[in-house]
């Protein structure tokens, strides 16, 4: 029999898959993104746990696989973040946590500036590392700053400043 049908008893079909790569930036969260963050980390466990005890088919196995796969990633995020405190950000210029409101030829738009893994840009989450967030960065209310964008550059005013409570609809 050829060995690629044999199964040698050390290999399983949930060998490890290769990690997920890390950023090389800090991990900076606010309260909300690391929150988040732990939350996927016990779901994850949870259904490795359901499956560890019913993995018998092939489609269980490689969701098992994939499931150790991610919370080594969620271990490794959570382990690194940087919890970001909100009340001794500057107040009057736009840091890492803020909710930015911006006025430009396209109309006025919100963006809240978090972590990485927080950043959802249809809901105006984005990232601190994102060429938004690298224009938008310091500046205070009146200033003019030119967001860099594939679609060509825009110039945006920002409007309004706020770092409101690290709520799930902020």
């Amino acid at each position: 029999m050829s060995r690629s049908f044999v199964k040698d008893a050390d290999e399983s079909a949930g060998d490890r898959l290769p990690d997920i790569p890390l950023s090389e930036h800090a991990n900076y969260v606010t309260p909300r993104g690391l929150a988040q963050l732990r939350e996927r980390l016990i779901a994850a466990r949870e259904r490795r746990d359901a499956l560890r005890v019913a993995a018998d088919t092939l489609p269980q196995q490689s969701e098992l696989a994939a499931l150790e796969r991610e919370l080594r990633w969620l271990n490794a995020r959570v382990s690194s973040a940087i919890e970001v405190d909100l009340s001794q950000q500057p107040h009057d210029r736009v840091a890492f946590g803020a909710l930015v409101i911006v006025d430009s030829d396209e109309g006025q738009a919100r963006y809240r500036i978090v972590g990485e893994d927080e950043a959802d840009v249809e809901h105006g989450l984005v990232s601190y590392v994102s060429p938004l967030a690298a224009a938008l960065l310091g500046a205070r209310v009146g200033d003019e700053v030119v967001w860099q964008r594939p679609a060509g550059d825009l110039t945006v005013e920002i409007v309004a400043i706020d770092y409101p409570a690290d709520k799930r609809d902020a």
